[in-house]
């Protein structure tokens, strides 16, 4: 499938203007969630992140399968490289829930350290011997 040389110029600059689109998109809707270009308006963290990972994904697809020539390729060989891109994320998603959950297991850990001991508890058996055979002997 080739392209003539000003199809694959119309292309390109069509892909990049795109991208320009996107990015310039990503910047104002940061600024504005952000409360820098109109005062008082805020957005939850949760939205920002999501709409910055989805407008990131999209400019990957357009970079990957329009300049590195994705789309011409066969299933197969563009298979191979989303597969392990996707057990990257993966990956990435998994050890920030590991590093989670184990502050969080540190922090019960802490909090369990920190407790006050009950004082009625007395020590029971040899313990409370000890001392006494000291004395007596």
């Amino acid at each position: 499938m080739g392209h003539s040389y000003e199809e694959s110029k119309s292309l390109a600059l069509k892909t990049i203007l795109i991208l320009g689109g996107i990015t310039i998109a990503e910047v104002l809707f940061a600024l504005l969630g952000k409360g820098y270009l109109i005062k008082g308006v805020h957005f939850p963290l949760w939205l920002i992140a999501i709409v910055m990972i989805v407008m990131s994904i999209v400019k990957a697809y357009l970079v990957v399968f329009e300049f590195m020539h994705m789309k011409y390729e066969v299933p197969a060989l563009a298979k191979t490289v989303l597969l392990p891109t996707l057990l990257l994320v993966w990956g990435i998603i998994a050890f920030f829930q590991e590093g989670s959950a184990w502050r969080n297991n540190r922090d019960v850990v802490k909090e369990r350290n920190e407790k006050v001991v009950d004082d009625s508890l007395k020590p029971q058996g040899m313990l409370l011997e000890l001392p006494e055979l000291k004395e007596n002997y």
